[in-house]
């Protein structure tokens, strides 16, 4: 076996803005020589073979698909929108891991056989965090991915203090407002001259019994058991928090930007591999092509960010009176409890300088020459990349 490669097992949290940065560690890790079994739900699986085509996994040698189940119910998703978060938490806490315990004896089965060698560690995303008890089962390493940046890892693991100190739960919907949240935090070491408000949103809670904060608080009871810990930063943007992380936690790498490191590697294989969840719109690419560079403004919430039918008509005719050359996307979910519905007014108003396309490859959009500015919603992904890219944004 010892001339065989490592066999890693690499689950997300399934939602795009955690699957596309893992992805991207796999790929690294392929490059780096290991045998690779990433692993999504069904729903998501059956998402990108939808988006992708039905053999868009097919082929790639020493590098796997799987999925387990979600336990949740159909009716929790139509099929081609992102699940509840908080089903989503509950469901991980109580169905996941009897699945992917099952689905780690299968390969090891399998491993038998001599082709590959039996999982040698599983990389788990840090909301993940039932696969430290299924790696402590087979005594394999399991190596902990933050996706978002060290300061939101950092505000988990402090998560409980908030609540000891009374700063969370807020005590009615009025706090978001009336200049609370403008409290000096001064309880996490690494971080000068926060505020509430600069914190991940997670902490703005009402109920003390906040089922997302519980998931939370869970997986961070469970950090400390984790062999190592990878996050998609660099020191030079988050030095100071990285320094607390490292003397906190054993094996602490920062490696990011992955989009960056990944693109200085060598072309390989799996450079067309993608996992987005909805359909890519490549008409957006073909239209770039014709314009000037720096000339256009990509405007992108994200994926999972929704609004209300005024204000994305409020974004839209702002874009429209602003008289650049934009490109948006407007996926199908994005705005609350509807379709996205914009005027004849507004279609005729930007028909010769705004594209509005469904989804896209977000790196090779940022990688466009004809790309001068970036209309984000500031999601950890969107920053790195355009960072990446060299795009300033407007956040």
């Amino acid at each position: 076996m010892s001339d065989k490669k490592p066999h890693a097992v690499l689950i997300p949290y399934p939602v795009q803005g955690h699957i596309n940065p893992l992805l991207q560690l796999a790929k690294f890790l392929h490059l780096r020589g290991f045998h690779i079994i990433y692993v999504n739900t069904e729903y998501n699986h059956k998402r990108l073979l939808k988006s992708r085509g039905q053999n868009a996994f097919d082929g790639f040698t020493n590098f796997n698909f799987e999925s387990i189940p979600d336990g949740l119910s159909p009716t929790d998703g139509d099929g081609d929108v992102s699940q509840d978060i908080y089903a989503l938490c509950k469901s991980i806490r109580k169905n996941f891991l009897r699945p992917f315990r099952e689905l780690l004896a299968r390969l090891n089965d399998s491993a038998t056989s001599g082709l590959v060698r039996p999982v040698s560690c599983i990389v788990s995303d840090i909301s993940m965090s039932f696969t430290i008890q299924a790696a402590e089962e087979l005594s394999i390493p399991n190596v902990v991915f933050s996706p978002s940046n060290a300061c939101t890892f950092l505000t988990g693991i402090h998560l409980r203090t908030f609540l000891d100190k009374g700063l969370i739960p807020l005590k009615d919907e009025s706090y978001l407002t009336n200049g609370y949240l403008d409290t000096k935090v001064d309880c996490m070491p690494g971080l000068k001259n926060f505020r509430l408000r600069d914190l991940p949103a997670f902490i703005q809670i009402t109920d003390p019994n906040d089922s997302m904060v519980e998931f939370i608080i869970e997986a961070a009871g469970r950090a400390h058991r984790a062999s190592a810990f990878i996050f998609n930063t660099s020191n030079e943007l988050e030095k100071d928090v990285m320094k607390v992380i490292s003397s906190t936690f054993p094996n602490v790498y920062a490696i990011g930007p992955l989009s960056s490191l990944l693109s200085q590697s060598p072309q390989n294989h799996l450079a067309s591999l993608s996992t987005n969840l909805w359909k890519e719109d490549n008409k957006c690419l073909d239209w770039l092509e014709s314009k000037e560079p720096r000339s256009v403004v990509y405007v992108n919430f994200g994926s999972r960010t929704v609004m209300t039918s005024e204000k994305l008509l409020e974004f839209a005719w702002g874009l429209a009176n602003s008289k650049q050359l934009f490109l948006w996307i407007i996926r199908p979910d994005l705005v609350i409890g509807g379709s996205v519905v914009l005027s004849s007014e507004f279609v005729n108003e930007i028909s010769d300088r705004g594209l509005i396309a469904g989804w896209c490859s977000q790196e090779k959009v940022l990688n466009h020459p004809p790309i001068g500015g970036f209309l984000t919603h500031c999601g950890w992904n969107s920053t790195t990349e355009s960072i990446s890219t060299g795009v300033p944004m407007l956040c």
